[in-house]
């Protein structure tokens, strides 16, 4: 059998194939493909495959190089190795102390035999395999204990007589249902009907300048290996046919966010100018403006200025103070006469910022309120009264901002708190509150600069990268479950020094399937044993608003001295008095959060202290990304580690952000290539910004397949 798929029938020349339709046979529904049917179609649908491109561009994520077949004979012990022979026997039996069946068979050729063994794997091999039939094994060879060389759950493929067996074997990703060689058989079924219907759309003088193989090639590559291809770089992502598939990939989304900064750029916006508000704010803060916070005030102000609406992503690590900085812009938009809708993605974070804010805006005379869901019917009806009439100035709030009956008399600012918690389609609703506002997006989450480039690329970015002056950098330590008691004595230390202390825990209450310690549970058991004397207080998600806020106030007030919480306390708690956080099942939390949280301490003069226990081996990598945290509290650096740890799609959920979702690149891995295609699309972009050339109408006809109706989307950032 020859694995590699013939080369198009079609006769016609490029140019007139590149005028026909080409994309619609590639939206057929992946169950009209030979082999696939309804019922593979489900199982395909898991996996994220529901059209033909989709299963063309199930990309294989390792390669078996089975390109020697050896004699079992010449098998070399303790590696792996392929060889093919008769398969003489096969049977199973019943291991009575494992309890499990074994299946076990023979294979031999003119060399020798080769015992195989697999477990509960027997009803599949013994419908599909029969004694007699040439297979080819693959795996690794272990001498038996009686002698005699053995695989243990080799891959086995029935051969036909004349076979050619030498390849570069793919390995899919499968759903559980269905066999490895079944995956394989329907994705090269796809791939030789179907992959010359991949459209080669980039304009050849970027392929020729970048020396990349034709996209239709390259995945034809990906599928079918040739047998002097590098093994290793088809292992690492790095082949000549990776580089082309990832490139086209980058290319259109770089061009897509282009498109989106050219469409604000294009947009008539509001112009405010900031005045006496903002001029007196400085005079009524307790504290001078950091040189970090005033210098993005300064962007942020000629951004406002500007006749085109804001779009732009203040980010800061915990403390760097981006809530004053969102306040004086607030006031400038109140200088102008506009209003402004501040939302937080919790309600406790709300009503963090509005505690925060009150007293500035009671000594500037200026109209604060809190909309959130806990607020009562009755006075909901009358905020949002009071906010069509322009009788609120600035909205501090949740969802509840975005919920039918908000109207807002003069909308000019939009500040977005922790924004990537909220989707796109959420800022777009809060947008539309107002005839294109300025946005003002914020995140304590420090974005990597490759991910900035993906997700944020059609924003202006700027960063608080300094921390008000007398703020301690945060001890954090690393213990295993086993140091539990010298941790809580550590914990106990503070507390005797008049200090206050948090321990957090992933969960509120037991869970049968994770062994963690809950909330609920704990705090009882703490104030009864380690911690006996002590007020202990409890916060977590699943209680109502008013009675979190009054445990907060508590805690705030000095009443309790250690606060046993879930992750709400991740953002907007501010206690200068806790300087030691303890968070349990540290294993369990990303290195962003565990950073957030870490922030909830090192607010007051006094050292302090970042406990992380955890349940974890030395060889674990969940042992190598705590350690990260001990050696840093660089925002940056952290979320650089989170992402490479993570990956790009768990660390911020791109799926909220607007973007076409990625195939096979990975914006880690693949970082030079990003930038590369981010500078090809800004050059072809200034060359044929509408995309009206000869060269850029496929390129067009594939962006808006891409991105599928998204580009407008640039006006909500």
């Amino acid at each position: 059998m020859n694995d590699h798929p013939p080369a198009s029938s079609d006769s016609q020349p490029a140019a007139s194939r590149a005028a026909r339709p080409f994309l619609p046979p590639l939206k057929k529904p992946v169950q009209f493909v030979k082999g696939v049917g309804p019922r593979r179609a489900e199982q395909l649908a898991r996996l994220g495959i529901g059209t033909v491109e989709d299963l063309l561009y199930h990309i294989p994520f390792r390669y078996q190089d089975r390109r020697e077949i050896r004699k079992i004979r010449d098998l070399p012990l303790g590696e792996e190795g392929a060889t093919v022979g008769q398969l003489v026997r096969m049977g199973r039996r019943f291991v009575t102390r494992s309890r499990r069946w074994v299946l076990e068979g023979v294979v031999r050729d003119e060399t020798g035999f080769l015992f195989l063994r697999w477990y509960n794997q027997h009803r599949y091999f013994e419908q599909r395999y029969q004694l007699g039939q040439r297979v080819l094994l693959f795996g690794k060879v272990e001498m038996g204990l009686k002698g005699g060389k053995w695989m243990i759950h080799p891959d086995m493929e029935l051969l036909e007589e004349e076979e050619d067996t030498a390849r570069i074997l793919p390995i899919y990703n499968k759903t559980t249902e269905m066999t490895v060689a079944a995956m394989r058989r329907l994705v090269h079924g796809a791939v030789a009907e179907h992959v010359d219907l991949i459209p080669n759309s980039l304009p050849s003088e970027i392929t020729a300048r970048l020396g990349l193989m034709d996209l239709n090639i390259a995945l034809r590559h990906l599928h079918f290996p040739p047998l002097d291809a590098d093994l290793m770089a088809l292992n690492t992502a790095a082949s000549p046919a990776h580089r082309a598939v990832v490139f086209d990939e980058l290319f259109y989304l770089q061009l897509g966010m282009a498109l989106r900064r050219r469409n604000m750029v294009k947009e008539d916006g509001l112009s405010i100018v900031p005045g006496p508000l903002v001029r007196h704010v400085y005079e009524v803060l307790p504290f001078r403006l950091t040189n970090a916070q005033e210098r993005v005030l300064e962007v942020i102000f000629r951004d406002m200025a500007a006749p085109h609406p804001m779009n732009r992503l203040v980010q800061g690590d915990v403390g760097s103070g981006k809530t004053i900085v969102a306040f004086c812009a607030a006031l400038a938009a109140l200088d102008s006469g506009y209003q402004v809708a501040f939302m937080a993605p919790t309600e406790l974070l709300a009503e963090q910022h509005f505690r925060t804010l009150s007293p500035l805006a009671e000594k500037l005379e200026v109209s604060l309120t809190l909309l959130t869901g806990e607020v009562k019917v009755r006075r909901k009806q009358e905020l949002y009264s009071l906010i069509e009439q322009g009788k609120v100035e600035i909205v501090v709030g949740t969802h509840a901002l975005i919920q039918e009956g908000v109207r807002f008399h003069r909308l000019g600012l939009a500040i977005v708190d922790e924004q990537h918690r909220f989707g796109v389609m959420q800022r777009a609703a809060l947008k539309r509150l107002g005839t294109n506002p300025d946005m003002l997006l914020m995140t304590a989450t420090p974005i990597p600069r490759t991910l900035a480039l993906t997700i944020y690329g059609d924003l202006d970015v700027s960063a608080i990268d300094e921390l008000p002056p007398g703020r301690k950098p945060i001890t954090t330590r690393v213990f295993h479950e086993g140091e539990r008691q010298k941790v809580y004595r550590l914990v106990k230390e503070h507390l005797d020094r008049g200090h206050q202390a948090y321990v957090v825990y992933p969960l509120v209450e037991e869970s049968e399937k994770l062994d963690l310690k809950a909330a609920t549970n704990m705090a009882e058991e703490l104030a009864h044993t380690f911690f006996a004397g002590y007020s202990v207080g409890l916060v977590h998600g699943r209680m109502k608003g008013e009675e979190k806020d009054k445990v907060m106030q508590r805690f705030k007030n000095g009443e309790h001295h250690l606060l046993v919480s879930t992750t709400v306390i991740e953002v907007g708690i501010d206690v200068p008095n806790a300087t030691v956080i303890l968070i349990e099942h540290a294993e369990r939390f990303g290195l962003a959060q565990l950073h957030q949280l870490r922030g909830r301490v090192g607010r007051g003069q006094a050292e302090s202290l970042c406990l992380l226990l955890a349940q974890y081996t030395p060889a674990d990598e969940s042992h190598r990304r705590l350690r990260v945290m001990s050696e840093t509290n660089d925002g940056f650096k952290i979320a650089e580690a989170d992402l490479t740890f993570r990956g790009p799609g768990e660390f911020l959920g791109i799926r909220q952000s607007g973007m076409p979702d990625f195939r096979v690149a990975n914006i880690v891995r693949d970082s030079r290539i990003l930038e590369v295609a981010r500078e090809e699309a800004e050059a072809w972009l200034a060359q044929d910004p509408d995309l009206t050339m000869p060269a850029s109408r496929r390129l067009r006809t594939v962006l808006e397949d891409r991105w599928a109706g998204r580009l407008e989307l640039a006006r909500v950032g």
